[in-house]
């Protein structure tokens, strides 16, 4: 089994889900030949981008990469979100985790993204 656990989260499924009825949405207003529907379902596509961010900076996502297998359930509520996660590019956009990754850098330390083993192999 994969140690990379990427979308099993709250954050995740629940933006997939709202994603889905809006591209059903636009589906259906091309189909129907209709601006509005088209229009409404990518407004409901651009909720859903939104939903899952918001989501994700709450402590329902989880940050990409390796974690340990304890963290892997969708009812595991991320401790790191509220500082950033390193590398992440909803948190950087948010303004989090920049701050950790400069005091490391600038300190000589590796972050945990840059010292955290790909598989049990390395």
């Amino acid at each position: 089994m994969s140690l990379y656990d990427e979308g099993h989260t709250v954050a995740g499924w629940t933006g997939f889900g709202i994603a889905t009825v809006g591209s059903g949405v636009v589906g259906l207003g091309v189909c129907a030949a209709s601006l509005p529907l088209v229009v409404g379902g990518l407004a409901v596509v651009a909720v859903s981008v939104l939903v899952t961010w918001v989501l994700h900076l709450a402590g329902w996502g989880k940050p990409p990469g390796v974690r340990p297998r304890g963290q892997w359930g969708m009812r595991d509520r991320d401790a790191q979100a509220r500082g950033g996660h390193p590398g992440c590019v909803s948190c950087r956009l948010a303004g989090r985790g920049r701050r950790a990754v400069v005091v490391a850098v600038a300190a000589g330390r590796s972050t945990a993204a840059e010292s955290t083993p790909l598989s049990p192999v390395e």
